[in-house]
């Protein structure tokens, strides 16, 4: 079971990794095609973990079968970009003590959690990790081991993830990285082959493969803009107003192209815009796609987030690759759990 789901993002990397995956459970119903038309066998239901039960999930487990518990809770709340605000009204807070909740009543053998690190700092992770240790599970609690550096495993960008196994059956850690140093895969190993686009254009044949407008002065800071730069290389008129005040100085991270022979920036939401961060195409001058998204989310080329026709919003499709757990983790979840059950697996 796929608890907080997504787009499949997880689902997808376990089904890759040879673990049946039944369904998934998420609150957004933007989730519903893209989870179950690219993870052919797992079917959507759109139900709060807040809402869910034991017996709901029991269901779906054919008798004799481990069960398997994995999911990512809702991170932004515990985001280092909205540390220092005031986010204890925010009902998201708890669904972590609702996963717990749920582990407690269905007692499954196996658990896997993936958040942002930030949640090693909050109660409410200590609280998750009381329950695995009453219930009788084994994990490591080192928290360097808890933390994940995804271009070590194959993922293209600079993402670091805490992730987190749990079993009943005995200890349990994370596979050593499959891409250590000069391994790691690139952002031209990654998008280089893909068909070029100018700002605003859609691929004839990948309807994912659109970008964003760019307005005329933006066109002339993508010119001006170096990869691995900032917008400190621009001339002073191309400067925006708040980059020339005291306080905007420091917030150099947006308005930059990607280096080709790097692992990009973390994909955010908002990473089909250029001023959102380091999203400018490494030489073509335009932001990302949202097929280069995802796929630097290291979903398959083919995987797609709506239905043929219909409207790709980019805000709304965005939201489902930027938030989803890259596929390449949850394949290494999935080979580390299947290692555990004693499975021959290919690394």
């Amino acid at each position: 079971m796929d608890l907080f789901c997504g787009a499949g993002g997880l689902t997808r990397g376990l089904l890759d990794a040879g673990i049946p995956v039944a369904a998934g459970y998420d609150v957004d119903e933007a989730c519903r095609f893209p989870y179950e038309h690219n993870n052919r066998g797992a079917m959507f239901h759109k139900v709060s973990v807040a809402d869910l039960t034991a017996d709901a999930l029991a269901a779906h487990y054919p008798k004799g079968h481990r069960r398997i518990l994995v999911g990512c809770a809702p991170c932004q709340t515990f985001s280092k970009y909205t540390q220092g605000l005031d986010n204890d009204d925010d009902p998201k807070w708890t669904l972590l003590d609702h996963f717990a909740r749920l582990v407690r009543e269905l007692q499954p053998d196996i658990v896997s959690m993936e958040n942002v690190p930030e949640l090693q700092r909050h109660p409410i992770f200590d609280r998750f990790l009381a329950t695995l240790a009453d219930e009788g599970f084994h994990f490591t609690s080192e928290r360097e081991k808890q933390l994940v550096y995804c271009p070590d495993y194959g993922i293209p960008q600079h993402r670091r993830r805490l992730v987190l196994i749990a079993s009943r059956l005995g200890p349990v850690e994370l596979i050593p990285p499959t891409h250590p140093g000069k391994k790691q895969r690139t952002v031209r190993q990654a998008l280089a082959h893909l068909p070029q686009l100018c700002a605003g254009e859609t691929c004839e044949s990948d309807p994912l493969h659109r970008t964003s407008r760019l307005s005329p002065l933006n066109i002339k800071r993508i010119r001006r803009s170096q990869p691995g730069g900032t917008w400190r290389d621009w001339p002073e008129e191309l400067v925006a107003a708040c980059h020339r005040q005291r306080t905007g100085k420091t917030y150099s991270s947006v308005y930059g192209r990607m280096e080709w022979d790097k692992p990009s920036p973390t994909i955010t939401t908002q990473f089909f815009g250029f001023g959102n961060g380091r999203f400018g195409h490494p030489e073509q001058h335009r932001a990302i796609s949202l097929r280069e998204g995802a796929i630097l989310q290291s979903f398959p080329r083919r995987y797609q987030f709506a239905p043929k026709g219909s409207d790709y919003c980019f805000k709304t499709i965005g939201r489902l690759i930027g938030n989803a757990v890259p596929v390449r983790l949850g394949e290494i979840v999935g080979l580390t759990i299947r290692q555990h059950l004693g499975e021959p697996v290919t690394i």
